[in-house]
């Protein structure tokens, strides 16, 4: 994929910069008849608060806490997925501590990155396309049966699952390292240009599907309380969306007046989970549900008893990370789909919040900060890294607020909840059929957003339905066959890292279907306009060539501080984090001597 906005905007950031070639002005009017088509005409209705403004501060409390609770659910999902496969018991109270890191390294990443990074109101959050590669990791240490994990003293239960978690931590924070690295150097832009709709499709497409097992092994514990929570989240959201219902408001100006909220539109997820949650406490406390049965509510309560009120994650809390090459050739794949997945929900959120594309040395600084944001999250030992979060940015949309410092009050809510050891547990203990059911209308969402970038591509083209067949069907067949225990020694090259690393790569749905995506997309012949890159370009592009002041006036990515100063220093265009970074192409063309230049000299 190759992204031409940043190359625009280095061009039109630049005094003194040559006009636009009559290639390129024809390449702007194909890509503004196609924008016509894709982008969506903006609200009628202007935003609340706008990206710098400051609501007041029970306002920005209360949208806080909603953020929170669109982003909470989906993270602390992590821990109930990986948990199990580091071979933790299910009343082990350090599931409830796993939680509150994971709580806790959230706020602080989407505190940086809306004060440092990309300065737009995305929340951060525990990603799910790491999961894919960990489970391809743990799979190599397999776990013994429950009942000798159990026979074992608490010092062994404990070293047990923390020596999984290390390796886990290890192959995080070196493959972050890359993210920080083409984030802090401005090659991002150069490496998009062959990440295409055709590559991205597979890739993400197949973290959702890869993950069916998991979510039906969760269901399957009550099919029929997992049933009740996907049929109330999709009531909740599909069905009753555009209700509203009353309530009331206070201002000093007015007084109390009626007002309408649509609750079921803002909290489907929390409203479908405390329902349910309840009716499974109704009958556990009516004894309906026999003993040991996962639907019950009594069956971790001691969790949250154990846990301790307050407790402050610390780094290496479970030890010092441990490095193996397969693990971070693994999660490189799940650290790439991120990059593609965070730079399309900065533009998103860019449209949301009317505020201008986001130019290149905000992208520079929103992908080296999610890189960072990786580090900590494995050397906190998150079981994961972070990444922006698409449903906040959704939220936007509904609510009508784009203030960043919402955002900046919803990292403080995740810090405070990260601390405060009880709420961790609390989540831990929600019943196994009904993460069950969210798992499969998440996993779904996933999946279904992977599929949706087929929409830029010609699906009339047999070379197309060919790339996206064979890498969707083939990314699905050869891990499952891998996963088989007959096959895990299956490769033997003589080299043992090298037999690690494949084993790994090749266990990973979204490696195998995203590098067969790459492989043909980029060497099976084909046109930009089959291949969906004139339609992917004008969606990102809508912004910056549809409002030329946009393009100039993009102070509101500056840093908050010190902008005098670096505006003074020379070298500083020269640095792709800093706001007076025009870009390499740009800053190539000013120092480069043409050949008839050096003809007249």
């Amino acid at each position: 994929m190759h992204i031409t906005s940043f190359e625009m905007e280095g061009i039109g950031e630049m005094k003194g910069d040559v006009e636009a070639s009559g290639e390129e002005k024809r390449r702007k009017t194909e890509v503004a008849k196609s924008r016509e088509v894709l982008v969506e005409e903006a609200p009628s209705s202007r935003l609340l608060y706008s990206l710098e403004d400051i609501p007041p501060w029970y306002t920005c409390l209360a949208l806080g806490i909603q953020h929170f609770l669109m982003m909470v659910e989906s993270t602390v999902s992590i821990p109930y997925l990986l948990t199990p496969v580091m071979c933790m018991v299910a009343t082990d109270p350090a599931r409830g501590a796993i939680a509150s890191t994971i709580i806790f390294v959230s706020g602080i990443v989407t505190l940086l990155q809306t004060t440092f990074g990309v300065r737009l109101p995305i929340v951060q959050g525990g990603t799910h396309g790491f999961l894919s590669p960990i489970l391809a990791i743990l799979a190599l240490m397999p776990c013994p049966p429950e009942s000798e994990i159990l026979a074992l003293d608490p010092d062994a239960r404990r070293d047990l699952w923390q020596s999984r978690m290390q390796q886990v931590q290890g192959a995080i924070c070196v493959a972050s390292l890359f993210q920080v690295v083409i984030g802090f150097t401005g090659v991002v832009g150069i490496l998009l240009r062959w990440i295409t709709p055709m590559v991205i499709v597979p890739t993400i497409t197949l973290i959702g599907f890869s993950l069916f097992q998991v979510a039906a092994a969760k269901a399957s514990s009550h099919w029929g309380i997992s049933a009740l929570t996907v049929i109330l989240l999709i009531l909740f959201s599909q069905y009753l969306g555009n209700v509203a219902m009353p309530w009331f408001s206070y201002s000093r100006g007015r007084g109390f007046s009626r007002t309408k909220v649509f609750i079921f539109k803002l909290f489907p997820v929390i409203l479908a989970v405390a329902l349910s949650w309840g009716l499974c406490w109704l009958l556990t406390y009516l004894e309906v549900l026999p003993e040991d049965n996962h639907a019950r509510t009594d069956l971790r309560t001691n969790m949250l008893y154990e846990a301790p009120w307050f407790r402050l994650p610390y780094p290496c809390q479970w030890g010092l990370p441990a490095v193996s090459v397969a693990g971070v050739m693994g999660v490189l794949a799940g650290v790439i789909a991120s990059v593609v997945e965070s730079i399309g929900d900065y533009y998103a959120c860019a449209r949301l919040s009317e505020a201008p594309a986001p130019p290149k040395h905000a992208i520079n600084r929103g992908i080296w900060m999610e890189g960072f944001g990786c580090v900590l999250a494995g050397l906190f030992g998150t079981g994961s890294g972070t990444t922006s979060y698409s449903q906040n940015v959704g939220a936007i949309g509904v609510t009508k607020v784009g203030s960043r410092r919402v955002v900046q009050y919803s990292a403080c809510v995740m810090l405070v909840c990260g601390v405060v050891g009880k709420v961790g547990a609390l989540f831990i203990t929600v019943p196994e059929p009904i993460i069950g059911g969210i798992f499969l209308v998440v996993f779904g969402m996933i999946t279904a957003v992977g599929i949706s970038n087929v929409q830029y591509v010609d699906l009339n083209s047999a070379r197309n339905l060919f790339v996206l067949g064979f890498s969707l069907f083939f990314g699905l067949a050869l891990p499952m066959w891998m996963q088989k225990p007959e096959n895990s020694a299956i490769i033997n090259t003589s080299l043992p890292i090298l037999d690690q690393v494949l084993s790994v790569l090749l266990r990973t749905s979204m490696f195998v279907g995203g590098f067969l995506g790459f492989f043909l997309d980029n060497t099976i012949p084909g046109t930009e306009e089959e291949r969906g890159l004139v339609k992917w370009k004008a969606m990102l592009e809508n912004t910056q060539f549809g409002n030329e002041e946009s393009v100039v006036d993009t102070s509101c990515y500056d840093l908050p501080f010190g902008m005098e100063r670096i505006r003074k220093w020379g070298w500083t265009k020269f640095v792709p984090v800093l706001p007076t970074f025009a870009g390499w192409e740009a800053i190539t063309r000013r120092y480069t001597v043409s050949p008839s230049t050096c003809t007249k000299l």
